[in-house]
């Protein structure tokens, strides 16, 4: 531990350029511009000052489990409140006073937007992240205590990149040896994954690529990848083709740590994983930029639209209750997230209430309120 503080210090100690008097005290995402990290937030607590946060309930069951945070960070009165915005997911884009809202408050709280299928209507998730370049997807998927699941031991964080690759159909050599339009965001998506890895204590650091068939593009995520890697000789690196992942997920998934991945890749590497952890249900995640987050389920909210859900109120919170841990932390509020994600775990391991996906007949309120009376 010793030897990772002392060069953690010299950055934090690092001299910047003092905010004159009449400006307001910095936004911790601005503060990160000036030092150029490439993690959007860290551990450590902030100045206590109240924090605006953009909240979209979203379609289906957002509403349910996004109220059920409202209930929550109001009862253990966080320091936070909520402008919120009526967004659908059949809207033909994101409304633009949304968007100025994001990018004032630079947080936002998701619940799930609904994608149609086919043509017409382009994904909104996929509009909000290119409009604010939140180019980092992070799902962590990991075992909860007293949730019994096929595997134990899983600790997963899955990044992947969130705005090129498959999502944008961009595969072209300018020239020879340069792929220019795909080089920065391979390179960024890998310094964020080994700074992650850096800053969170983790040891390992998996490539999944399918560089034997897509040689442009594959090929200079993992000539990044590898660039980016020498720079962190503490943390290992290794790399696998996505086809074999898939299969060593299910097989034997404790093995992997952090994983960084093209953009489609990953979104089916974070959801095997997630089914492993528990489901989709249970798994936290954001979509994270230089300047800006949207804090949402971590894996597909495949039950966004599940009508029986929604009419019985039965949609499982814990998702988004430890998204918006993960976005405490972000806004410098490291003791609310403690205290929320530890009554969530033990809502978990104490096994009372439980939505029918962990096994359980309780409604989105009844596990809202064994959590707040878990809260300390």
């Amino acid at each position: 531990m010793a030897r990772r503080s002392a060069p953690i210090l010299r950055r934090l100690l690092s001299p910047t350029p003092s905010p004159s008097p009449s400006s307001s005290p910095p936004h911790p995402l601005a503060a990160a511009a000036v030092s150029r990290r490439t993690v959007t937030y860290m551990p450590r607590p902030g100045d206590g000052a109240p924090r605006a946060v953009t909240l979209i309930p979203g379609d289906g069951i957002g509403p349910l489990v996004t109220g059920a945070v409202r209930q929550v960070m109001e009862a253990m009165h966080a320091p936070v409140y909520f402008e919120s915005y009526e967004v659908r997911g059949d809207m033909p884009t994101v409304p633009p006073e949304v968007i100025d809202s994001i990018r004032r408050n630079k947080v936002c709280l998701k619940g799930g937007l609904a994608t149609p299928v086919g043509g017409g209507v382009s994904s909104l998730n996929v509009q909000l992240r290119k409009e604010l370049d939140l180019y980092a997807s992070l799902v962590n998927c990991f075992n909860l205590p007293g949730l019994p699941t096929r595997h134990d031991n899983v600790d997963i964080v899955v990044i992947r990149e969130n705005t090129e690759g498959e999502y944008s159909g961009l595969e072209h050599e300018v020239v020879p040896g340069v792929v220019e339009s795909l080089k920065f965001c391979s390179e960024r998506i890998a310094k964020y994954a080994f700074e992650y890895a850096y800053l969170n204590n983790r040891k390992k650091v998996t490539a999944v690529h399918k560089a034997n068939i897509m040689k442009l593009a594959d090929g200079l995520f993992l000539e990044s990848c590898r660039e980016v890697a020498t720079k962190y000789p503490g943390i290992q690196y290794n790399e696998i083709i996505v086809d074999n992942c898939c299969m060593q997920l299910v097989a034997k998934p404790e093995q992997f740590d952090v994983m960084v991945t093209p953009n489609l890749y990953g979104n089916l590497v974070a959801n095997t994983a997630a089914g492993i952890a528990g489901g989709t249900g249970v798994m936290p995640g954001g979509n994270v930029g230089q300047d800006h987050a949207v804090f949402e389920q971590g894996a597909s909210a495949g039950n966004v639209g599940n009508v029986k859900v929604v009419e019985q109120k039965k949609a499982n919170p814990v998702a988004l209750l430890l998204s918006s841990a993960m976005m405490l932390r972000h806004l410098q509020f490291p003791s609310f997230a403690d205290r929320l994600e530890t009554a969530v775990k033990r809502v978990i391991a104490e096994g009372k209430y439980r939505t029918k996906d962990l096994g359980g007949s309780s409604t989105t309120q009844e596990v809202t309120d064994a959590v707040i009376a878990h809260l300390d």
